[in-house]
């Protein structure tokens, strides 16, 4: 089977290097071309891409959409399987991609996601852990009793899909989604009777340092998401905030972490009141959709 890795581009210079070579020297697949989508930007990321001589095509700022952009490109793509990643992931494996599509190609799942592993010393590093563990794990419709919400828990950062099943859900319904689009079509996926795989032993590195600020921005964003897909989030809460928060505390004490235990307060207090928030004045993320593309913080899609 063929695949088609979709790769969004914004500011990407000190990344397009070293993704593109980990890409080109995956073994084991039978064939895969990379489709870079680069939003106009200051930096030097086109030459770059002329230089490594990419194939890719330039978007407006205002033309950006996590979802559209997405959409678009796996419609026009010729792969049997879409690959989804981001600019800032660090793919060390050369056969990631191997082990991330192989079980679609098999026709054991229709979409699957890599583990992610945080190197740095942040809150991200717990909850990362926590997220996605060691073992990996298929989920279908009979798993949302157990598991509520986070039977949907799928994230485009480094994930694959079943074109001709992104095709038949028609992706993400030609919607200008905010955020969350990868649990938008996980949740179409498993409500249609397909399954999703989490592919533990298909690494890749993703760390991050949140301002409280973009911590904010982002957890309002879910919030209205959440609101305005409501039937998602009635599905049941899952795992609970408490237990991801414990969770943090134990294991930043284990590593003697003392940095990031003492900022489980202020950092899942933000994620409280800015889902909460989002979830009450939805309006005011309309407002911002203007500035959503041109402002770096947003630009850089993250998982729930």
């Amino acid at each position: 089977m063929n695949i088609s890795i979709i790769c969004p581009i914004y500011n990407g210079e000190k990344f397009i290097c070293k993704l593109d070579k980990s890409l080109m020297t995956q073994e084991g697949v039978e064939s895969f071309d990379i489709r870079y989508v680069l939003t106009k930007s200051k930096d030097k990321s086109e030459e770059i891409l002329r230089n490594i001589k990419a194939n890719y095509s330039v978007l407006e700022v205002e033309e950006f959409s996590h979802s559209k952009t997405r959409e678009n490109e796996a419609f026009k793509a010729d792969g049997d399987i879409i690959v989804f990643i981001t600019q800032d992931v660090i793919i060390e494996d050369n056969k990631w991609l191997l082990k991330l599509t192989r079980d679609i190609k098999a026709g054991v799942c229709d979409a699957a996601f890599s583990r992610q592993i945080c190197e740095n010393r942040t809150i991200e590093r717990y909850t990362r852990m926590k997220n996605y563990p060691n073992e990996s794990r298929i989920v279908s419709k009979r798993d949302i009793e157990k598991l509520g919400i986070m039977t949907y828990f799928y994230s485009d950062a480094a994930a694959a899909i079943r074109r001709s099943t992104f095709v038949e859900l028609k992706g993400y319904d030609g919607k200008n989604l905010l955020t969350n689009e990868d649990m938008y079509i996980s949740y179409k996926l498993i409500q249609n009777g397909y399954k999703i795989k989490y592919c533990a032993d298909a690494c890749v590195i993703h760390s991050h340092v949140y301002t409280y600020n973009s911590l904010f921005k982002r957890y309002f964003d879910q919030g209205v998401f959440l609101k305005q897909h409501k039937y998602i989030s009635d599905s049941g809460a899952g795992s609970s905030a408490l237990e991801l928060v414990k969770f943090v505390a134990i294991n930043s004490l284990k590593e003697k972490n003392f940095k990031a235990f003492f900022d489980i307060i202020p950092n899942f207090g933000v994620r409280f009141i800015a889902n909460k928030l989002g979830a009450r004045y939805e309006k005011l993320s309309r407002k911002r959709i203007s500035k959503y593309t041109s402002n770096k913080n947003y630009w850089v899609k993250e998982e729930w």
